[in-house]
């Protein structure tokens, strides 16, 4: 993942970077994987505000990956997934239903996930749960794919 440069997007109303578990644990595992995070951002769970976040990160010059944690549930104020899917030119739906299958044996909620992934540009947005542990489980699902994802996405189709 050495050319990965991702942005880590939290959707909250209550959290702060001081208290912000699951981008530390996300920051934690992308670093680890070799991927330089070039931003974190915590932001409500506003639609329009999250789109226009979504937005303006995934346009930058140092950004090709954006993982939002957050806002993906059935609660009234979860709003990621559709956040996301206005901002998208291509969604990439194996990479949602590889986290909610591959979840599903560890909890039967991770079916109430509504989290989406996709392209904007040449940069991939994925969605992940809120939980700290969800993000863990689904990022281990995501980290084999993520660097050929990045690159395909920038064009180069080379095997």
């Amino acid at each position: 993942m050495n050319s990965v440069k991702a942005f880590i997007i939290t959707v909250s109303d209550t959290r702060a970077l001081d208290n912000d578990m699951s981008g530390d644990k996300l920051a934690e595992l992308l670093i680890g994987a070799g991927a330089e995070v070039t931003g974190r951002l915590i932001v409500s769970d506003d639609l329009d505000g999250l789109q226009s976040t979504l937005r303006s990160v995934a346009d930058r010059e140092d950004v090709n990956l954006i993982v939002t944690t957050g806002g993906t549930g059935l609660a009234p104020r979860d709003n990621t997934p559709e956040a996301t899917k206005a901002v998208i030119d291509k969604e990439a739906p194996g990479l949602a239903e590889s986290m909610r299958r591959e979840t599903y044996g560890k909890t039967p909620l991770s079916m109430l996930s509504r989290g989406i992934c996709g392209v904007r540009g040449e940069t991939l947005i994925i969605n992940l749960p809120g939980s700290p542990n969800a993000v863990q489980e689904c990022f281990e699902i995501l980290r084999p794919v993520i660097g050929h994802a990045v690159k395909l996405i920038s064009g180069d189709t080379e095997h």
